[in-house]
């Protein structure tokens, strides 16, 4: 352990990233990390053993940003073990709310915002060497852009992640990935544009911004050289990736490319918006060799009225005809989505209206969340709010007939061909194509004698024989 008291140099900081939150603040965390690195900090996986803890923080609903508080005292609770000085917050749940959160939280040694990001490694000296930082006032980052997306092009550049390395050889990423899995999120934007009522993304996320195609080509090729064969495209909005371009279709341009990309052997696609697909989205996720078909579809209800309430648009029957074209194209897709129960003013009619679409929709995986109330949304100002003994009871309901229906679901692929991207060698789990990572089911290979296990990072062809839950047992072919 490095006492206290012992000089701070550039050769001996140590910084440990805790990330809490969906897999854009894994990038996030990466792009910090890798700046530091860039600085000379050592960066150390346990936070005990760090001199600073930076926790990533989520600030999307309300048990989000408790796990998140949590994280922060449990990190403040290892100062004075000899090594850990400072316990740093960043993320989303500190750019919302930064100074309040300071206030509330003094057990943070600083609340860093977004715009701390580029200059992190002087933040973090700043705070290791005794000084302070103020923590900054939020602010609306939809007002931080132009209205129209043509018109962000400036934005964007600063928005980019890469530099020029010296001597004109090409770009280096300014990202250091913090674990060996095989599978890499790749961030294609930032921000949203959409204003659904019971969202906060927009107002400290800011408005949509894409990254040029040149800049993704090359982080993917980086992730293939840092071991990753699956490449997840992620986003707050992926099928508006290109608007801020004047053209809805670059993402179709972009896919093929990176399908050409050697030691790519998937590309995942995440968090598509139903009323945004295209045909021509469509046609490429299936048609494009190594675009896995897999629809992550951000749905949230099926009821029309309530829909209009959350200002989003659709409803079952649309919803429905969106699965059909996706299953007859590829009848064996992987289709996810999450709802919200409780949803201020929803009726029984509307919520068995969400039930039965579920029920009709045979989806692969589905989260269910009871709405909460969320600072500077408009649901917050809507009336006829649902009890919350009614939520907490829908929530229970629904994630029941879910379990059910997810089983059911599983059993439906016995016997059917899978590809399974191994990810744990002792239990020989892993993912097939239509499973996605983290949030949806497993695939485990039957252990057949004689033969050596799979390790992390192979590809297994295997047929289902069975399932255990929503997860399947394949069998090696």
């Amino acid at each position: 352990m490095v006492p206290v008291s012992a000089s701070i140099t550039k050769n001996n900081r140590t910084v440990a990233l805790v990330t809490l939150g969906c897999a854009r603040n894994d990038v996030d965390s990466e792009e910090l990390a890798g700046r530091l690195a860039a600085d000379g900090w050592t960066l150390v996986d346990d936070a005990s053993q760090a001199q600073v803890a930076v926790i990533n923080t989520c600030g999307f609903i309300e048990s989000a940003k408790k796990d998140s508080v949590d994280a922060l005292l449990e990190a403040h609770s290892l100062k004075g073990n000899g090594v850990t000085q400072a316990v740093v917050a960043v993320g989303c749940m500190a750019e919302r709310y930064g100074n309040e959160l300071a206030t509330a939280l003094p057990e943070a040694d600083a609340i860093l915002g977004f715009d701390d990001y580029q200059d992190i490694s002087a933040r973090l000296n700043t705070i290791i060497s005794g000084g302070s930082i103020a923590a900054h006032t939020p602010k609306d980052r939809r007002t931080l852009l132009p209205i129209a997306p043509a018109d962000r092009a400036d934005a964007r550049a600063k928005d980019a992640i890469t530099r020029p390395a010296p001597h004109g050889q090409g770009a280096r990423i300014l990202r250091q990935r913090l674990d060996k899995a095989p599978i890499a999120s790749l961030k294609i934007a930032s921000g949203c544009d959409r204003r659904c009522s019971f969202c906060a993304i927009p107002i400290f996320r800011g408005s949509f911004i894409s990254r040029r195609p040149t800049e993704i080509l090359d982080e993917a090729k980086w992730l293939v050289d840092q071991g990753a064969s699956e490449i997840f495209l992620v986003s707050e909005n992926t099928t508006s990736y290109g608007k801020d371009f004047g053209d809805l279709k670059v993402l179709e341009k972009l896919l093929p490319d990176m399908a050409a990309i050697p030691g790519i052997e998937r590309i995942r696609l995440s968090y598509l918006q139903p009323a945004e697909m295209r045909p021509s989205l469509l046609q490429a996720m299936i048609s494009i060799p190594k675009v896995v078909p897999y629809f992550d579809l951000s749905f949230q209800h099926a009821s029309g009225t309530v829909l209009r309430r959350m200002r989003r648009f659709g409803d079952s029957e649309k919803f429905l005809h969106l699965i059909d074209q996706i299953r007859a194209l590829s009848p064996e897709a992987g289709i996810r989505s999450n709802v919200i129960v409780g949803f201020p003013g929803e009726t029984q009619e509307e919520y068995q209206e969400l039930v039965d679409f579920i029920s009709r929709a045979r989806m692969d995986a589905v989260g269910v969340f009871g709405y909460s109330d969320e600072d500077q949304t408009e649901a917050l100002t809507l009336e006829n709010k649902v009890e919350e003994d009614q939520i907490r009871h829908r929530v229970e309901e629904l994630s029941s007939i879910v379990d059910e229906l997810l089983n059911q679901r599983a059993e439906e692929r016995i016997g059917q061909s899978v590809r399974v991207l191994i990810e744990d060698a002792e239990l020989q789990e892993g993912r097939a194509e239509h499973q996605g990572p983290e949030v949806d089911g497993s695939t485990f290979i039957s252990f057949t004698p004689g033969r050596a296990q799979f390790k992390v990072g192979e590809y297994v062809d295997a047929v289902v024989t069975g399932t255990d839950g929503a997860d399947l047992i394949a069998q090696a072919l």
